[in-house]
C-alpha cells in the first residue's frame, strides 16, 4: 500500500478553491466550540483533521454542509455562501457528500434502495438510471453482490462501504468523512480505508476527521491538528509527523503514535 498510495499525494493540486472558511466561529450556548477558523481547501485536495476528543473537528466539518450552523464568519462552498438561505443550503448539500461514524442507513430499505433514494428524490434522476448508478458505485466499493440485502444483514465494514457508495451516487464535488472507521472492529477498518484510498487516487476532494495516521501519511496533502476549537497546526504529512511545531501537537502525537 505504501508505495502505491505515496504516489497519490504527488498529484498536482488545482489552484481553484472549492471551500473557503473565513474567521468562522460557533457556539453551543456559552461554549465557544470553534474559534476563528480559517481554512482554504483546493479542488482535489485531501485534508486529514486530527485532535483530541472535544476539539471541534466534527463540528467543523458539519458546518461545511450546514448540519451545524455557524454564528460568525463566512463559509463558501463552490462559490455558494452558506447563510440562512434554504436554497443555498440545499445546493451545497447536493455537492457535498458526508459519511458519518455511524452508517445512518435506512434499515427498512434494501441496499440499492438506500442508494437510489437521494438521486431519485433530490436530483430527480429516473429510477432505472439511479439503479444503474447505484450498481456502478456498489461495484466500486466491492460490494455489488449485497445490493438486494438489508443493512442489518451486513457487517459494519460493509455498511460503511454502502454509506460511501450512497454519497457517491449524488455525484458530490467534495466528500466529508467524520471518523468513518472509529465504530468498526479492527479487521473491518482496512476495507473502508482501501475504498477511501481508491477515491483519493481518482482525485476526489476529501476532508477526513480521523485518527488513522497511516492513512493520513499516505493519502493527505495536509494534516491539520485541532485543539480547543482552533486549528493549531497544519502541514504536509512529512513535516507534520517528523517536525511538529507546537507543544500541543507534539503531546498529541506522542500519545497516539506508539
Amino acid at each position: 500500500m505504501d508505495t502505491e498510495s505515496s504516489v497519490i499525494t504527488e498529484q498536482t493540486l488545482s489552484d481553484e478553491a472549492i471551500i473557503e472558511i473565513i474567521d468562522m466561529h460557533k457556539w453551543f450556548g456559552d461554549f465557544h466550540v470553534l474559534q476563528g477558523i480559517n481554512l482554504t481547501v483546493h479542488k482535489q485536495e485531501r485534508i486529514v483533521i486530527c485532535g483530541p476528543s472535544g476539539s471541534g473537528k466534527s463540528t467543523l466539518i458539519r458546518c461545511i454542509n450546514r448540519l451545524e450552523e455557524h454564528q460568525r464568519g463566512r463559509i463558501i462552498v463552490d462559490g455558494i455562501e452558506l447563510t440562512n438561505n434554504i436554497k443555498n443550503i440545499e445546493k451545497v448539500r447536493t455537492e457535498v457528500g458526508m459519511v458519518f461514524q455511524h452508517f445512518n442507513l435506512f434499515p427498512h430499505l434494501s441496499i440499492i434502495e438506500n442508494l437510489t433514494l437521494g438521486p431519485i428524490w433530490v436530483r430527480k434522476v429516473p429510477k432505472k438510471e439511479a439503479e444503474e448508478t447505484a450498481m456502478y458505485y456498489l461495484e466500486k466499493v466491492h460490494i455489488a453482490e449485497q445490493a438486494k440485502k438489508y443493512p442489518g444483514q451486513l457487517s459494519g465494514g460493509q455498511q460503511q462501504r454502502v454509506a460511501i457508495a450512497r454519497s457517491l451516487c449524488m455525484n458530490p464535488k467534495v466528500m466529508l468523512f467524520d471518523e468513518p472507521t472509529s465504530a468498526l472492529d479492527p479487521e473491518m477498518i482496512k476495507e473502508v480505508l482501501d475504498v477511501m484510498i481508491e477515491l483519493a487516487r481518482e482525485g476526489m476532494t476529501m476532508i477526513v476527521v480521523s485518527h488513522e495516521m497511516g492513512f493520513a501519511k499516505s493519502v493527505a496533502h495536509r494534516v491539520l491538528f485541532m485543539d480547543f476549537g482552533q486549528i493549531v497546526e497544519g502541514n504536509t504529512p512529512e513535516e507534520f509527523f517528523e517536525n511538529p511545531r507546537h507543544d500541543r501537537t507534539k503531546l498529541f502525537l506522542s500519545q497516539i503514535l506508539h
